[in-house]
């Protein structure tokens, strides 16, 4: 997807704020997410790599294929895993809409937090099943923004958000897909669909949390969006400074947080 469809942009805080969120949502995540030696598997949408690292350190002797549209977000990819000395992944720029290899070509295909950036998921659904093998599986993990609940209560939070929300949509992305997954696996012919709720729930006893997920990752998100907001008028100024601080405030001792994720997985 191009940066114009990436309500987000490729700034080096968004790099930041999404390796943090993977490192903080790894258990939660991807606990059950294990392919076996010798196994292919196709990573749609790797982005900078902050899932890549983790799909390869829990399957080593799998080989994956890690492909994304922006040749910059693969070189920042590659320059991780490579820090990091996994040897079991190869990058490659490709359009998930239109994938140059031949059916069949993989045991598995993931995919994380891409689906909500695309005007229709249907044709990109289609083209991964084509590449799957039979009996294969798909794993796709989506967020849900009109998760969120917090304490304190606060409006215009909840504004701030919305603003997110109305944002990705104008870009003709789904910042809810999270509760439409199964319909949409489902729907694009994949059998034994499951879908299971992923909650990530934060209060002070959770430090680690407080700091990777409700500062670093939502508020963050949220955040990032504030000119783009302005500029068209769906909140003014005051409010959305008010409800950035509540944000922030529900990171405090007495505060928590709660945000639900969503991980599908089908079989071709």
């Amino acid at each position: 997807m191009s940066s114009k469809k990436y309500v987000h942009g490729y700034s080096e805080r968004e790099e930041d704020r999404l390796r943090d969120q993977a490192r903080a949502l790894t258990d939660l995540l991807h606990h059950d997410t294990h392919y076996s030696s010798g196994e292919t598997v196709l990573e749609a949408g790797c982005g900078v790599g902050a899932q890549t690292v983790i799909l390869a350190r829990n399957s080593v002797e799998a080989v994956l294929t890690s492909v994304d549209i922006s040749p910059d977000s693969l070189a920042m990819a590659q320059e991780r895993t490579a820090a990091l000395k996994l040897t079991n992944v190869r990058f490659q720029v490709q359009d998930i809409l239109d994938l140059s290899y031949p059916d069949e070509e993989f045991h598995h295909v993931f995919v994380c937090f891409v689906l909500e950036h695309l005007p229709d998921p249907a044709p990109a659904l289609a083209e991964l099943k084509r590449v799957l093998r039979q009996d294969g599986t798909i794993t796709v993990i989506e967020g849900d923004h009109g998760s969120a609940c917090f304490y304190p209560y606060s409006a215009a939070a909840l504004k701030t958000i919305k603003c997110l929300i109305d944002l990705q949509a104008g870009a003709g992305g789904d910042s809810l897909i999270g509760r439409r997954l199964y319909p949409l696996i489902a729907g694009a012919g994949f059998r034994n669909v499951s879908v299971s709720p992923r909650m990530v729930y934060v209060d002070s006893s959770r430090p680690e949390l407080v700091e990777g997920f409700t500062r670093n990752t939502f508020t963050a998100m949220v955040e990032g969006v504030r000119d783009q907001a302005l500029e068209k008028g769906l909140i003014d100024e005051a409010t959305w400074d008010e409800g950035i601080r509540a944000l922030y405030r529900t990171a405090e001792a007495d505060g928590t947080f709660c945000y639900t994720f969503f991980k599908a997985v089908g079989r071709k």
